[in-house]
């Protein structure tokens, strides 16, 4: 029997194929799932600022009339929403790819 052929029956060998297909696969909706966080938490974001500041638009960093504290505090609450709302999608879309599938996307 030659290496080559026994590298191929290795049980381990396999299974890193297998997820490394798996992971290939998963890409496109993984990279949907990451443009659709994107715009859900951008609405998300533009509503909670608006109930938070009573401004229809958050302050960018480059705007000289706001103070850095509103600036920063705009940008963490930006970035923490669009995090929670990326994990949320991310979380969805490789389980619905599990179901789909049988293999985890990530392992």
């Amino acid at each position: 029997m030659s290496k080559r052929s026994k590298a191929a029956d290795t049980p381990g060998k396999e299974k890193k194929n297998k997820s490394k297909g798996s992971a290939l696969l998963y890409r496109p909706i993984g990279l949907l799932g990451g443009v659709a966080a994107g715009m859900i938490s951008g609405a998300v974001f533009k509503q909670v600022w608006k109930l938070a500041a009573n401004e229809d638009d958050a302050p960018g960093a480059l705007q000289s009339e706001y103070r850095m504290r509103e600036v920063v505090i705009a940008a963490a609450l930006q970035g923490a929403i669009f995090a929670a709302t990326k994990a949320a999608i991310d979380r969805a879309g490789a389980r619905g790819y599990s179901k789909l599938t049988g293999s985890w996307p990530g392992d």
